[in-house]
């Protein structure tokens, strides 16, 4: 008979592991479940992992150690495992997980390992988009599959893939079912020098990835919530921008560092493109403009005066007490909000600095003569009551300073992945994984000021979505 899910074989996996690192821990049981013209066979194992079985793993598979102490060990069985494998589309629920457990254990032995991957929980989210969960405790009750055998078991859960590609051929048919399997499998045409068998590796978790062209030159840097993901969609055929066409012409390397969330991503792909320059990336460059006004009293008036933000110590306490405004990228942008602020205040270009002064030494600004200025320049308005406008005009751009007594904690990630990304007066110190690195991460000179770390810091303050933790 033909095979009745896909124009290819398939091989449905599930295992079951220590826990959840595929670099640490090791498999405890592979069912397999293979699917081709000839029907369907299964085949299972336990696999003595060559470690103690935690308990909560023996309590959750029910698989404990005395079950595995006479298995035969994955080396013993990794030759039978990958013939079953070979030339198949590899299925599985949350398939990286089990995915990158069998790699990380057939490089283990020198084995070469690489498949086109299905996932389930994407076939699912894809059949069924109205659904908010998909887990496999969902889809046995959702679709009404029968657990043949005891639930976390390799073999028992490999057999109710099968049954939830049946239930889907009968929601769907099959020609649905097979469109969506043909398009989750798709690959992208990768670009020639790139090794497909890297893409496997790269994982599907937050992070930077970086493309490096010859010489080891430094192309792009871009951060997801997916590194995976993200990468492959730089190589999709459906929507390459011209920046994409010449990344895709010109890369060697693909390299990448894991976040433990999509903050940590987003400080550490601006500190890579200030400090690195990458070819292709133009936006987030650092600017070496970075200014602020600084208001202070010349006869009576606040008049503004340009300083670069490298010129001001943003940890002292006698700053609180000035007039600054800003940051603002260059002189151009901080000139042409001053002015907008002007002309919609009714201001005083000239007693702001923006207008030159008569040669006479006094007299009416030109928006006074348009009467788009209420003469402060020529005593029809009192200098306070200017300042005060002034004041209150720049208001919304007054230089956010730094609300805490040092540098503190944003816990990022949850359980055994929490970690800190430290800041200090707007500026990412660098992320804290264990609190006695504390001491060694504030020791090093502070970065420079940069306006759009200061404004991401900034934001997500304000958002909350962060405990924030001193740590003075």
């Amino acid at each position: 008979m033909n095979n009745p899910y896909f124009d290819e074989p398939l091989v449905l996996v599930d295992l079951e592991t220590t826990g959840a690192n595929a670099a640490f821990d090791r498999i405890t049981e592979v069912g397999i479940v293979q699917i081709d013209e000839r029907g369907a066979r299964v085949w299972a194992s336990l696999v003595n992992p060559q470690r103690t079985i935690p308990p909560f793993i023996q309590s959750l598979t029910g698989i404990n150690d005395a079950m595995v102490a006479n298995a035969p060990t994955f080396a013993e069985i990794a030759e039978e495992v990958l013939l079953k494998l070979h030339g198949r589309v590899f299925v599985a629920h949350n398939a990286r997980f089990d995915y990158g457990f069998l790699k990380n254990e057939f490089k283990r032995l020198g084995l070469p390992f690489r498949s086109r991957v299905l996932c389930t929980v994407k076939l699912s989210r894809k059949l069924y988009p109205a659904e908010h969960k998909h887990s496999l405790d969902t889809l046995v009750a959702r679709h009404g599959l029968v657990i043949e055998g005891d639930r976390h078991r390799a073999l028992t859960d490999a057999i109710l893939l099968q049954q939830f590609l049946d239930a889907a051929q009968r929601d769907h048919g099959a020609p649905v079912v097979r469109e969506a399997i043909a398009d989750l499998t798709r690959q992208p045409a990768l670009p020639p020098a790139i090794d497909p068998s890297v893409i496997d590796d790269i994982p599907e978790t937050p992070g930077v990835y970086l493309f490096y062209g010859e010489n080891d030159a430094l192309l792009y840097v871009g951060k997801s919530t997916s590194i995976r993901k993200r990468v492959l969609s730089h190589f999709s055929s459906d929507h390459r921008a011209n920046k994409e066409l010449q990344i895709g012409q010109q890369i060697r390397r693909i390299d990448w560092q894991e976040t433990a969330g999509e903050l940590g991503a987003l400080l550490l792909e601006m500190q890579l493109i200030k400090t690195r320059l990458p070819i292709f990336n133009q936006q987030l460059r650092r600017t070496r403009e970075l200014c602020a006004w600084h208001l202070t009293e010349v006869d009576g008036s606040l008049l503004p005066k340009l300083v670069a933000m490298d010129e001001l110590d943003l940890a002292s306490e006698s700053l609180r007490q000035q007039f600054i405004f800003g940051p603002f990228r260059s002189k151009r942008e901080a000139q042409n909000t001053l002015t907008k602020i002007a002309d919609a205040h009714g201001l005083c270009r000239q007693l702001l600095g923006l207008e030159s002064k008569p040669k006479s030494g006094s007299g009416p600004c030109f928006g006074n003569q348009l009467r788009q200025c209420r003469g402060a320049c020529v005593g029809k308005e009192p200098l306070s009551l200017h300042n005060a406008r002034i004041l209150a005009a720049l208001a919304k751009h007054k230089l956010a300073l730094w609300p805490y007594a040092g540098p503190v904690g944003l816990v990022e990630g949850k359980g055994e992945s929490e970690v800190m990304q430290v800041v200090d007066h707007w500026c990412w110190l660098g992320t804290l994984q264990d609190v006695s690195e504390l001491a060694e991460l504030v020791a090093n000179p502070r970065p420079a000021f940069d306006i759009d770390t200061f404004k991401l810091i900034q934001t997500e303050i304000k958002r909350g979505r962060f405990r924030v933790v001193p740590l003075v």
